[in-house]
């Protein structure tokens, strides 16, 4: 999802005062709100002051580009103050119709591109709200095999319940892709899950026209008969909602798995037994859920040759794959590029952002032999960016005196008709190592020990 920072460091997000006063009035000044009842029906339950208080605040907290009315998250405290009631009255009557979603397109880190589909501010806040009363309502009875998009579960449990299962002897694995599940989503399917517990037609009908919201593609809207767009607050419920039936057939049938939103993996002990899981709840995707297989990218393997979730599992340990690697360091190269007109501070800070985020995720497999020579790659790759902001001769002489260079090493390099990349090589002793942390480079073999868990 595009995301942008939008609240100020060390400052509480400030809820907009038309969400706090259900009524779109101003709140006088000593005058206390009468104390209402506590709300029954779940679209009240959702309308709550409070509730909506704490929607907007997570809204808030993350963020996000606007959406088809250009909306940003900063002005909408003072649209609202003006709007919400007559879009609360609307809500309660059925009569609220939701905007359609801007589409927008991320890369895959595999290739490709990932659609996404931005609601406006407006109707994330609602969204939220919705999240929040029917969340606690499903996920006590998910399975304990799904890690995706719920409370105190995250993409690392899933990875190391896969180790787990490995090392008990499960050693044959059934990767199952589901082809733009996102995408493909049958609103009835969704809908006929949802009633399940939601009893009364308003909140359903809310929630069906979100899913029908259509989409805005090159400024023409277009209907959406299938799907849960990404990017909505909503839909990682619905597709955990979907396919917990999978959850519970696998659970039912006595399967050892883990899912990660539509990323699941099933172990077992033999190839014969992994090959009839896999016709079995291929059939079950297809009749049950009308979901669609990727038969291209479907697979049995071993254990020790499954990649999940970017991770690997050679001799029961968990691994970096090879691939993410390979990602990891195309994005160095991006934010190291040199045709990146910015200045080194950002640079530096916007490099050390990604490579914490990164580490963090990837410091579950522990220390990987090749970080040292990475660690000088990319060394050498910021004093490169150095060089050329320097540009001309004159600057980089005097830089390099700056840093302590002899006149005469500061002139023959500062004169030098080698490339940049060539030069950078040559300006070790000038940029050392404990010089460039100083000015904000993350430095990958130390820090990387730090975010690596005991093993």
């Amino acid at each position: 999802m595009v995301k942008a920072r939008t609240s100020e460091p060390g400052r509480t997000p400030v809820a907009p005062a038309a969400l706090m006063n259900p009524n779109g009035g101003e709140r006088g000044g000593n005058t206390a709100a009468p104390s209402a009842p506590q709300p029954t029906d779940l679209l009240e339950r959702v309308l709550d002051r409070g509730n909506l208080n704490r929607a907007w605040r997570r809204v808030k907290a993350n963020g996000g580009a606007p959406g088809i009315d250009g909306m940003t998250v900063e002005a909408f405290p003072e649209w609202a103050r003006v709007n919400w009631a007559p879009i609360r009255q609307a809500i309660l009557t059925g009569t609220y119709r939701p905007s359609p979603v801007r589409r927008v397109e991320i890369p895959k880190a595999s290739g490709g591109k990932r659609p996404l589909g931005i609601p406006t501010v407006t109707d994330r806040v609602i969204q939220q709200g919705i999240l929040q009363v029917l969340g606690p309502m499903w996920d006590p009875g998910f399975s304990e095999s799904s890690f995706g998009f719920r409370p105190g579960r995250n993409a690392h449990g899933a990875v190391k319940q896969v180790q787990g299962l490995i090392r008990t002897g499960r050693r044959w694995a059934v990767d199952i892709d589901l082809r733009k599940f996102f995408d493909t989503v049958d609103h009835r399917i969704v809908m006929s899950r949802l009633a399940r517990k939601i009893e009364g037609q308003p909140l359903l009908r809310l929630i069906g026209r979100y899913l029908r919201a259509g989409v805005m593609i090159d400024g023409h809207i277009e209907p959406t008969r299938e799907g849960v767009p990404q990017g909505g607050p909503l839909s990682p419920l619905l597709a955990n909602i979907v396919l917990d039936d999978l959850d519970r057939m696998l659970d039912q049938r006595g399967h050892a798995f883990a899912r990660y939103a539509d990323d699941f993996v099933i172990l077992v002990r033999s190839e014969r037994a992994a090959q009839r899981v896999m016709a079995g709840v291929c059939t079950f995707l297809e009749r049950r859920l009308k979901l669609r297989i990727h038969t291209g990218k479907s697979r049995i393997v071993r254990g020790s040759q499954l990649d999940y979730l970017g991770f690997c599992f050679a001799r029961g340990r968990i691994r970096l794959t090879h691939e993410a690697l390979l990602n990891f360091k195309r994005e160095l190269r991006w934010w190291t590029g040199r045709h990146w007109f910015v200045s080194m501070d950002v640079r530096l800070a916007k490099l050390r952002s990604y490579v914490q985020g990164w580490m963090n995720y990837y410091g579950l497999s522990g220390v990987y032999r090749d970080w040292p020579g990475l660690d000088d790659w990319l060394r050498r790759r910021i004093r490169m960016c150095y060089w050329v902001m320097w540009k001309r001769p004159r600057p980089r002489i005097r830089n390099l005196r700056a840093l302590g260079v002899p006149i005469r090493q500061a002139v023959g390099l500062g004169r030098s008709s080698l490339g940049s990349w060539k030069c950078a090589r040559l300006l070790g002793f000038a940029m050392s190592k404990s010089w460039l942390e100083k000015q904000g480079l993350i430095c990958l073999a130390d820090d990387w020990w730090r975010c690596a868990p005991i093993r």
